[in-house]
């Protein structure tokens, strides 16, 4: 059972979206800011579309804190949909004396097909609400609080857009060159870009890339890097295949709406190379008495443990599905073909993603710290962690 539980709730276009958080110890000082803050940067993004015009997410937090501290109960944090005043009518909860008309028409790359006759209706309406990546923002407001819980402990998750469309930067792989330092500085750069891409001259063709995609009517898909900071080894372990730290990596990144493809470290490209060009030498500095690496082609995790070495999670975002030049598919009642219709979307959203995967990366490496060092307070759990890093710093 993982030590940091959340569940999340709500449908994109309902009341609000909803996540309840279990397992953060008591003592841990958050505030509504420190959550705003990781929303509003969810939802920007060269490339977004008419609801982040419309959402300015900020969140209610309604228990498990109390004058600014955890307090070790669940945590729910609710943020409302501020859409939700068009489509009372359609998403109310009480049967309606006209109700709304059917969503009846999938849409090619979503949901909707495989949705509506896994739950048995011919109303789209109930599948696309849920598996909107609107559910997101559920994740990204838990992510804040394991942000904030791992930032007691100097771990960092930062991200970088490194490809949208197949425009590629320069710093497209940081794993066998990156220092703490210089993954800091490219995500700083990151920060301050439209596409969240550190590379000027990339960020420049890739902004002309999504313009030419919105001409043509179409989407783009795109590549992001994960990188956390400050990660002691041994987080994770070898001895079951579902306690192995890249394997829970994988699980949440390939939960993100949109994910087609997870790497760690040098991924797939260590697949065509020599075993002695992509293993990291292990060195051994006397002054420090610490063992090191000058690489990290493995990204920070070997037999599913941490290493002590950067964590680096890649993964490939694909187009988004709404198109307003459309694709064809077939009408679930009638079996007549159409072209399927647009609905408000996003020409491109890998930075939004990148931001997202920041959260459950955080939240994944957040359950394995507890897991390692858990106690039910603050303080508990520093002074486990205090005892461990003393130990392996004589090993």
């Amino acid at each position: 059972m993982p030590h940091l539980r959340y569940i999340t709730s709500g449908e994109s276009h309902g009341r609000a979206m909803a996540v309840i958080i279990e397992g953060v110890p008591s003592g841990l000082e958050i505030s509504p800011s420190d959550i705003d803050s990781e929303l509003m940067r969810r939802q920007g993004g060269y490339g977004r579309g008419g609801r982040m015009r419309i959402e300015s997410d900020t969140v209610q937090i309604l228990s498990g804190i109390r004058l600014g501290r955890t307090i070790g109960s669940p945590i729910t944090l609710l943020v409302e949909n501020r859409d939700w005043a068009n489509w009372e009518e359609v998403m109310a909860v009480e049967p309606q004396k006209g109700q709304p008309h059917p969503v009846t028409r999938p849409r090619p790359g979503h949901a909707d097909l495989a949705g509506a006759m896994k739950y048995n209706t011919h109303d789209i309406r109930d599948v696309l609400e849920r598996s909107s990546a609107r559910e997101t923002v559920s994740r990204v407001a838990a992510g804040a609080v394991a942000k904030r819980f791992l930032s007691e402990f100097d771990i960092r998750v930062v991200s970088y857009v490194t490809e949208i469309g197949g425009v590629g930067s320069r710093i497209s792989n940081l794993v066998s060159q990156g220092s703490e330092k210089r993954i800091m500085g490219l995500f700083k750069k990151a920060e301050r870009s439209r596409v969240r891409c550190p590379d000027k001259e990339a960020e420049r063709a890739m902004i002309r890339r999504i313009d030419q995609a919105r001409t043509d009517g179409d989407t783009l898909g795109g590549v992001f890097e994960v990188v956390v900071l400050g990660v002691p080894a041994g987080l994770g372990s070898y001895a079951q295949w579902d306690r192995r730290l890249n394997a829970r990596l994988a699980h949440a990144v390939m939960g993100i709406q949109a994910i087609k493809g997870v790497e760690i470290g040098l991924g797939f490209e260590m697949a065509g190379r020599c075993g002695s060009e992509v293993m990291d030498e292990i060195y051994y500095r006397q002054r420090t008495g610490r063992f090191y690496r000058k690489t990290n082609n493995a990204g920070g995790i070997e037999g599913g443990m941490s290493n002590g070495m950067p964590i680096v999670v890649r993964a490939a975002m694909k187009p988004i599905p709404t198109l307003r030049n459309p694709l064809s598919s077939v009408d679930i009642v009638t079996k007549r073909s159409f072209r399927a219709v647009y609905e408000r979307s996003d020409i491109c959203a890998v930075p939004s993603a990148s931001v997202i995967g920041e959260a459950v990366v955080a939240l994944v490496i957040a359950d394995a710290f507890l897991e390692k060092f858990g106690g039910d307070s603050m303080e508990e759990v520093r002074r486990n962690y205090k005892g461990y890093i003393r130990q392996i710093s004589r090993f």
